[in-house]
């Protein structure tokens, strides 16, 4: 997969292929990041990429040109799809970025995000060149950066090869629409605190059993909203059933 990255800080997107799963992502060839400065597409001396917005108001609003010219040269650079690349807006006004849309991007051969400053980006830009826009919360960032890393992290975790165990991707939190399962490792006591019998049983129909209901218990406990979504068959109602009276 390809990722270009429009931004106005590249030093600072450029941090997260130096890390973790996205830097085996790029060392396997699965994965190859750049980035493109807005200002090199500036036509003023001072590589100016902003100016105040029209009907007045606080702030400096991105201007169209420099990020069109950006976004075109991305595009380009990526290339050799068949399909246009995606172009990705990471705004807090976007849809919330979830385990879905990791998912769905990471299916994709390439893709452009664009990271706003200042107050946004002029409308014409978004409404001309941009597919989808992307928040990770209800809360206000300086600018896309850290959320254009968060995206390349999730998707680069997804990429073929590059985690170590491909069922880590299948069980992690999300993935089936809960929370993950509880986890324990050596040693077998720890400050008192033992490790579930049935992980130490070797009987992997039940510990699977065990680790289903915990992943749906836990769901239940932390993030209840999450099951209103699902259509849960009779045996996993019932072993949520079994866990809730367990708390009560």
């Amino acid at each position: 997969m390809k990722i270009e990255v429009i931004t106005l800080f590249p030093e600072l997107v450029e941090q997260v292929t130096r890390h973790g799963m996205p830097r085996i992502a790029v060392g396997q060839g699965q994965l190859a990041l750049s980035t493109r400065n807005p200002r090199d597409y500036s036509t003023n001396k001072w590589r100016r990429v902003d100016a105040r917005p029209y009907g007045g108001g606080p702030g400096m609003v991105m201007e169209a040109e420099p990020l069109a010219a950006a976004v075109a040269d991305a595009k380009q650079a990526i290339g050799a799809a068949k399909v246009a690349p995606k172009v990705v807006y990471l705004s807090p006004q976007g849809s919330r970025f979830d385990q879905r849309w990791a998912e769905r991007l990471s299916a994709e051969q390439g893709l452009v995000l664009l990271c706003g400053r200042y107050e946004g980006l002029d409308e014409r830009v978004l409404a001309a060149e941009v597919d989808f826009e992307l928040s990770l919360g209800d809360f206000v960032l300086s600018g896309g950066e850290l959320a254009a890393m968060v995206v390349i992290d999730a998707i680069a975790r997804l990429l073929p090869g590059v985690l170590g165990d491909e069922q880590s991707a299948v069980n992690d939190s999300f993935s089936a629409g809960l929370l993950d399962h509880p986890h324990y490792t050596r040693p077998e006591v720890w400050r008192d605190a033992g490790v579930p019998e049935v992980l130490l049983s070797g009987d992997h129909a039940k510990i699977a059993r065990w680790r289903r209901q915990q992943a749906l218990g836990q769901t239940w406990l932390k993030r209840p909203e999450l099951l209103d979504g699902l259509e849960l068959d009779e045996d996993s109602r019932a072993l949520l059933r079994e866990f809730i009276a367990t708390r009560r």
